[in-house]
């Protein structure tokens, strides 16, 4: 494959956008409240729109469709799972965290639990699992600039590291939002283009698709069984459980509840954001069983992981490979930014601000200390993309969903639904699934054999969420039973008045 211009030209165009946006909000932002939360203007279908950006992300479109193409029906487990989380976040999280916080959920937590402990624990959980989902979007992005530019991979993943910092330190929220719906809306469309495509191929009959991808694959009656994903029940349980519990802890998407008005805008932003994945999921799964029917299953550029693009190729030719390879970095760029911003101002609004300065920092000392995150991170993020480079995008953008399905998801559901949490047995749940999460997540096969390099994993199941959260939970629950403390008759009591309040919100002023 040669450099191709029209993929060249989107790319420019669409860089070009986005920074002049930037700009925009830049000039916009006066204060943490627009830095943070976009000053709390955006409409609900927009933060809807911006929502289901956060969520289709490289491992939603490269990811499920590399699945699909190298795995066959097991990709369903993907595709599915991806939207299987979001009723539960409408129906548990949306509403009462909105009425309870400002900025981030860790503010929600702290409303009846004693603030420094829990801030702490959310913001580091928040920088762990921040961390994992942005090396999966940064080996996205990098293997696309390195087949279509012929550029090698570690210079591809430092533009695209430098211009994310660039979003987060002069944009915001508003900035990451803009950018979110833009990228949102040309990805559905892209998608919907490319089925269009695959039915005026194939006809309207999607199992014309499905027979020919069989007629394609070595061994047909493999492709359509399932399990070469996932070896084992227990394996299965836990990636089911990551992928209906990790939406509702995760921090970038808990963020946008505080972008709107109210806690009515959050309930109609998640309702149309999980239409919107929903829609989209639908589409992947056509478009997986026909890359594995028209893509080449060897000699592939990029290997299994850009097998959506060749597909947009083999569709369409080179333009249409070139508007997806540029609406898929779009994508890449668009969540590394929203994922950035969410990690910096756990550093700055919550431990800055709240555990180290104890409140008492003004609001230029914090947006300055978010603004320093964003680039230290960024730049860990980009060394840590080089070591995770052969690694399945689909994988990688799992361990996010464990360490939040683990740690910030019952946390949350505990604070807000249970009178007898107390801080001590908050700390002890979220300490336990953190480190049961991301422990057993390195001595996975996958970790501890593929990227370290060693003969066998320590831990034998591909995901650890069954253990993690189970141990979160057990912890939480026997400390706060046990927890005799004044402080925790005090924070029992409190429970009442936070009930209230995530119920009504605050009185209007």
């Amino acid at each position: 494959m040669g450099v191709n211009p029209i993929s060249a030209a989107i790319f420019t165009a669409f860089v070009l956008a986005t920074l002049a946006i930037t700009y925009w909000a830049n000039r916009r932002s006066v204060g943490a409240k627009d830095f943070y939360a976009a000053g709390g203007s955006i409409t609900a279908r927009q933060n809807g729109l911006a929502m289901a950006g956060d969520y289709l992300s490289a491992a939603s479109f490269l990811g499920t469709i590399s699945i699909f193409f190298t795995l066959g029906s097991d990709g369903l487990l993907y595709a599915v799972g991806a939207v299987a989380g979001w009723p539960i976040a409408l129906f548990l999280v949306g509403e009462r965290l909105r009425n309870l916080g400002r900025y981030t959920f860790a503010d929600a937590l702290g409303f009846r639990l004693a603030d420094k402990p829990v801030r702490s624990l959310a913001a580091v959980s928040t920088l762990c699992l921040v961390t994992c989902y942005l090396i999966a979007q940064m080996v996205g992005a990098g293997t696309l600039v390195q087949v279509l530019f012929h550029i090698p991979y570690s210079p591809a993943v430092v533009l695209v590291g430098a211009l994310m910092i660039v979003y987060v330190i002069f944009g915001g929220m508003v900035a990451t939002t803009w950018i979110q719906i833009i990228k949102a809306t040309l990805l559905l469309l892209t998608t919907l283009v490319m089925v269009v495509l695959v039915l005026y191929r194939f006809g309207p009959d999607p199992d014309v698709v499905i027979r020919t991808a069989l007629r394609m694959n070595p061994d047909p009656e493999r492709f359509l069984r399932s399990g070469r994903l996932v070896a084992d029940p227990i394996s299965a349980i836990s990636l089911g459980m990551a992928f209906a519990l990790g939406p509702a802890g995760l921090p970038h998407v808990l963020m946008r509840f505080f972008t709107v008005k109210d806690a009515r805008s959050a309930r109609q932003s998640l309702s149309f954001a999980t239409t919107l994945i929903a829609l989209f999921q639908l589409i992947v799964i056509l478009l997986g069983y026909a890359a594995a029917a028209l893509v080449p299953a060897s000699g592939l550029p990029g290997g299994p992981n850009m097998a959506a693009i060749h597909l947009a190729g083999a569709l369409g030719g080179e333009p249409l490979l070139g508007i997806t390879a540029a609406v898929t970095f779009a994508t890449i760029l668009a969540v590394v930014s929203g994922l950035t911003l969410a990690a910096a101002s756990a550093v700055s609004h919550d431990l800055y601000k709240h555990v180290w300065k104890s409140s008492r920092a003004t609001e230029a000392a914090e947006l300055r200390v978010s603004r320093i995150a964003a680039a230290l991170l960024g730049a860990l993020v980009i060394c840590l993309a080089v070591v995770f480079q052969h690694e399945s995008i689909g994988f990688l953008a799992t361990l996010p969903l464990v360490i939040a399905a683990s740690v910030n998801f019952p946390m949350l559901i505990l604070a807000m639904y249970w009178r007898g949490l107390t801080t001590r047995g908050a700390v002890a749940g979220g300490v336990t699934g953190l480190v049961l999460s991301v422990g057993l997540l390195v001595l996975t096969p996958k970790v501890w054999v593929g990227v370290l390099g060693h003969s066998r994993g320590i831990f034998p199941y591909e995901y650890p969420t069954l253990f993690s959260l189970g141990g979160a939970l057990l912890a939480a629950l026997l400390v706060s039973i046990t927890d005799r403390s004044t402080r925790a008759a005090r924070e029992r009591q409190a429970f009442d008045a936070q009930f209230l309040l995530s119920e009504r919100g605050a009185e209007p002023t």
